[in-house]
């Protein structure tokens, strides 16, 4: 959202007079950047499309194995929020950028910020209540693997609920006008709601940005130091190991987020607090901001890719199972079919005329098979015949099964051992 000096403004309050324009329209000085902006825009909603695509089918696979957690439910979450943004937001930004009047209609003139907010603050509550899972799993990880899906499942719909509550000023007072022959969406906001609106835009970014991000850092701090402890057995050293990759893996995500966001806020309250007769803030930075807010969508899911050995294998079987559906096609079952009709053609049958030939007894086998030993091995291990007939012997002396070196472990099994004839 801009906010430029234009025809219409606000009415006396202690908001700003000038045009503020919402859905994203950013009017720009250079013909350029209109072809540039939106080039950016649609490699960011690619490029986002097929990393989440890809998280998202790990997460889903590995849920068929097992159960699913509160840990995964929350990632798979974040990917459906960047999913969303990337497949409702970006297009919509994108078309705003390159044309100067685009009519894409009042529903989506009056949603385009809510819902782009709404995805974006349950990104950041989504990030809170996973780094407070983390600093669970942590201390007890069977605690945090027992959660029910019920839990999980009212945990999620009160993301969605809080978040899409949060940003509902925004959709209130955004409407589409007719300005200088162009179709753009400005907030229109009325003189009863100017101090309603005075106090959401200084409480929304504590609640969405400040608090959230202040408290997944503080659980983050505290599982980190809760994975230094050693462990004294080998489960509680494989826990803190996974902990760890954890804890890095979503501080991580918790970091980009938090940075490529933070311009997007600076923005705003340039926006929304700057006096009447003071500067705006430059077309480029308030374009550029807004970029970065959305690249978030794809620096996630190469995050989770990267720095998560759990999703490279699960990557890895999904890969797997797409190849073999793919190698398996009618073309190879048929050649099977073909292949397996030539054997049983070229395999010899016993005819009327030519009777069967009786298969050679077991020591028939047996001679020829050490037959064929003996002239194998027979040139380089010489068989002496002493030895020959000792080790003859003893094979067919019956003394040999009454000594038995553990006698004991028959007595506990119950059976009966026999008595050793041999005398010493």
């Amino acid at each position: 959202m801009e906010k430029l000096q234009g025809n219409f403004s606000t009415t006396n309050s202690s908001l700003p007079k000038p045009t503020l324009y919402a859905g994203g329209f950013v009017p720009l000085d250079l013909d350029e950047w209109t072809l540039i902006i939106p080039i950016f825009l649609i490699l960011i909603c690619l490029l986002g499309l097929v990393g989440n695509v890809c998280v998202i089918a790990v997460l889903l696979h590995n849920a068929r194995k097992a159960n699913p957690s509160l840990m995964h439910s929350l990632i798979l979450n974040l990917n459906i929020s960047d999913l969303l943004l990337l497949m409702f937001s970006v297009p919509f930004r994108a078309a705003a950028y390159s044309r100067s009047s685009l009519n894409l209609g009042w529903f989506v003139c009056k949603t385009s910020d809510w819902f782009t907010h709404t995805c974006l603050s349950a990104k950041s509550i989504t990030i809170a209540i996973a780094a407070r899972a983390c600093f669970m799993y942590a201390s007890n990880p069977s605690k945090q693997v027992n959660i029910g899906h019920l839990t999980i499942f009212a945990v999620l719909v009160c993301i969605w609920l809080v978040a899409a509550v949060l940003p509902l000023p925004e959709w209130f007072f955004t409407d589409a006008r007719q300005v200088d022959s162009s179709f753009i969406c400005l907030m229109n906001i009325p003189a009863q709601a100017q101090e309603m609106m005075a106090i959401f835009v200084k409480l929304y970014p504590i609640f969405v940005y400040c608090i959230p991000f202040t408290l997944a850092f503080f659980n983050f701090w505290r599982a980190y130091g809760q994975c230094q402890r050693r462990g004294t057995k080998t489960q509680n050293l494989r826990n803190q190991i996974r902990s760890r990759r954890l804890t890095l893996m979503l501080l991580s995500v918790t970091v980009s987020f938090c940075i490529l966001w933070l311009p997007e806020w600076v923005s705003w309250l340039w926006i929304w607090h700057k006096p009447v007769s003071g500067p705006s803030p430059p077309q480029a930075f308030v374009t550029l901001a807004q970029i970065l807010m959305f690249s978030t969508s794809c620096v996630n899911p190469l995050i989770f890719l990267v720095m998560s050995e759990d999703f490279k294998e699960g990557f890895k079987d999904v890969w797997k199972r797409l190849t073999s559906k793919k190698s398996l096609n009618g073309n190879d079952i048929q050649d099977q079919g073909a292949l397996n009709s030539e054997v049983i053609a070229e395999s010899p049958c016993p005819g009327p005329e030519s009777p069967e030939q009786p298969e050679p007894t077991d020591g028939k086998v047996e001679q020829s098979n050490s037959q064929n030993f003996g002239s194998q091995d027979s040139k380089e291990n010489p068989v002496f015949p002493d030895v020959e007939q000792f080790w003859h012997g003893r094979e067919l002396d019956p003394s040999e099964q009454n000594n038995d070196p553990i006698p004991w472990e028959h007595e506990e099994q119950g059976t009966e051992v026999p008595k050793s004839d041999t005398k010493l």
